[in-house]
């Protein structure tokens, strides 16, 4: 497992195409606010985990980061995945650190 800053991830997604960001907040979240990310649920991933890309750096983000590092930890333990990246914060630090007029609640 890697962690990627927000700042990071921001210039990484501004010159690259190999990154995707995979949301793993609950649905009301994501509805509240989002990155137009590939959205998968936490509670989800197992029986989805076939619809992330093999081909690209897969940057896993959840609120604060803590579900996005435990998902991760399981994505590479359970299918081997080398590919998992984390955003250091979560959304809360995209919104302290790239997009400040992001609305969470």
């Amino acid at each position: 497992m890697q962690f990627v800053s927000a700042e990071e991830l921001n210039a990484l997604l501004k010159q690259s195409d190999e990154y995707v960001i995979l949301d793993i907040r609950e649905p009301y979240e994501y509805v509240t606010c989002n990155l137009n990310s590939l959205h998968i649920p936490m509670g989800e991933l197992i029986e989805r985990q076939n619809e992330l890309p093999s081909d690209k750096k897969i940057v896993m983000m959840c609120r604060s980061g803590k579900r996005a590092e435990a998902s991760a930890n399981m994505l590479s333990t359970e299918f081997k995945m080398t590919n998992i990246y984390i955003l250091e914060g979560g959304i809360v630090a995209w919104r302290d650190l790239v997009e400040p007029t992001l609305k969470l609640d």
